[in-house]
C-alpha cells in the first residue's frame, strides 16, 4: 500500500500484527472516550494561514536541554516495541539517531538498556515508573547511568494500570491468552518469522536483568500489578532527585497545580500527557489540558506534550498551545511495525515536512515564532 502518512502506517500495522499487539497499541483505556479525544480536540485546533509573510527558509531545529534536535520530536517510552519488530527498540533507536532526535527508552522494554545504547552513537533517553521495588529503581538508574544515558522520564500517571478492555478480547489478556496469541501468530506468518523467530528473547529485558532470570510476555500484566505503587507521593521521588545527576522530566501531568508541584520538586522537564488515553479515561485531551498548564510554569522548566499527535501539523499545534516539543508514540510503532528502522525514519521525514508546511502557512520561520497568536484565537478558547 502506498504510505504517505501515520494513519497509512496504522492501516499498514493492523494487517501485519498479530491482533493482540495491534489492539494493545491502538487501545485505551474504558470506553476510549480520551483516547478519540486526544486526536479530535487536537485536530480542532484552528491555525491561522498568513500569507506574504517572507517566509523562504524554515528552520525546525531546536533544542532541548543541552541537547541539539532536528525537529522538536522524541521518540515516546513505548512499553513492548521489541514485540512489534525484531528487536523493536534498537531499530527505533537507531532510526531516531540518525535523524536527529532522542528515542526514550521504556522501563518494560524488550531490548534491555545495554543493547539498545550499544547500538547507537548517542545516548538514549530512559523512562523509569514508581515501583514498589526500590531495588529495580536504582538498579535501572546506576545501569542507564553507566550505559551513558543522562536524560530520565519519570512517569507518574500509573500509580495501577488502567482498565482496557481490548486486550481481555484481543488475547492480550484473558481466558487462553498464551493459546489465542500462538493461533493468531499462525496466521501473521511474517510476524512470526521476523519477531516471533527471529526476535528472541521475547521478555522484559530491563527487568530480566536485575531478577536474573527472563520475565515472560506472561508475566507482563501480573509483574506491573504486583510492582505499581499507589501510596507515592512527592516526598518520596526526593532520593531520585537527589541520586541522579542529569536532567529529570516528569510525565504525566493533566493540571496546573501538579504542574506546579513539579516545578518545587526541582524538575527540569514535564510531560503534559493522559498516557495516550490508556490510564484513566473521561480525563481531559493533552491539547486541552496544555494551554493552563504553560501559562503556570512556562519558562520554570520544558514543557513536552503527548497524546493524539499523528502529523507534524500536530506538533505546530501543541507547540503553538505552549509545548517546547513532543512525545510522539502510537505514531512510530505503527511506522516500526510495518517497515522497521526504515518505516520510522520515513515517519520522521514526513513529520518534518508537515511541519515545514504549516509554518510556512502560517508565517513562522522559526520554532520560537510559533505561539497562541498562530491560531484562531475563538476555536483556541472553545478547545481548552
Amino acid at each position: 500500500m502506498i504510505i504517505s502518512s501515520a494513519s497509512d502506517y496504522r492501516e499498514a500495522a493492523r494487517r501485519r500484527l498479530p491482533p493482540f499487539l495491534f489492539h494493545y497499541i491502538d487501545g485505551g483505556a474504558y470506553a476510549e472516550h480520551t483516547l478519540r479525544r486526544n486526536v479530535d480536540d487536537l485536530g480542532a485546533l484552528a491555525l491561522r494561514q498568513l500569507v506574504l509573510k517572507n517566509v523562504g527558509a524554515v528552520d525546525i531545529a531546536t533544542k532541548f536541554f543541552d541537547e541539539d534536535v532536528a525537529l522538536p520530536v522524541a521518540l515516546a517510552p513505548v512499553g513492548l516495541t521489541g514485540m512489534f519488530a525484531r528487536r523493536g527498540e534498537v531499530q527505533a533507536a537507531r532510526a531516531a539517531t540518525k535523524k536527529g532526535i532522542p528515542m526514550t527508552l521504556s522501563t518494560v522494554s524488550v531490548c534491555p538498556i545495554e543493547e539498545v545504547q550499544a547500538q547507537v552513537a548517542k545516548p538514549i533517553w530512559f523512562q523509569l515508573y514508581v515501583l514498589r521495588d526500590r531495588g529495580f529503581m536504582q538498579n535501572a538508574l546506576e545501569r542507564a547511568w553507566a550505559a551513558g544515558i543522562r536524560k530520565l522520564v519519570f512517569t507518574v500517571d500509573m500509580p495501577v494500570p488502567g482498565a482496557r478492555y481490548r486486550d481481555a478480547h484481543s488475547g492480550m489478556s484473558g481466558p487462553n491468552a498464551p493459546l489465542r496469541r500462538v493461533l493468531q501468530a499462525m496466521t501473521h506468518p511474517h510476524w512470526a518469522v521476523d519477531v516471533g523467530l527471529l526476535g528472541k528473547p521475547h521478555d522484559l529485558g530491563n527487568i530480566s536483568k536485575y531478577r536474573g532470570e527472563p520475565t515472560k510476555l506472561a508475566d507482563y500484566i501480573g509483574w506491573l500489578g504486583e510492582n505499581f505503587d499507589p501510596s507515592i507521593g512527592w516526598s518520596d521521588l526526593e532520593w531520585i532527585r537527589d541520586y541522579w545527576k542529569g536532567p529529570m522530566i516528569i510525565k504525566g501531568i493533566l493540571d496546573p497545580e501538579d504542574a506546579k508541584d513539579a516545578v518545587r520538586f526541582g524538575a527540569d522537564g514535564i510531560v503534559v500527557s493522559n498516557h495516550g488515553g490508556r490510564q484513566l479515561d473521561g480525563v481531559l485531551s493533552s491539547a486541552r489540558a496544555l494551554p493552563a498548564i504553560a501559562e503556570a510554569v512556562k519558562g520554570d522548566l520544558t514543557i513536552f506534550a503527548d497524546s493524539g499527535i499523528r502529523s507534524g501539523l500536530d506538533v505546530v499545534r501543541m507547540i503553538a498551545q505552549g509545548a517546547d516539543g513532543v512525545l510522539i508514540g502510537r505514531a512510530f510503532v505503527y511506522a516500526l511495525a510495518t517497515a522497521g528502522q526504515a518505516g520510522v525514519e520515513n515517519l520522521i521525514d514526513i513529520f518534518s515536512k508537515e511541519m515545514k508546511v504549516a509554518m510556512t502557512l502560517t508565517g513562522a520561520k522559526s520554532i520560537s515564532e510559533i505561539s497562541a497568536d498562530r491560531l484562531v484565537r475563538e476555536v483556541a478558547k472553545a478547545v481548552s
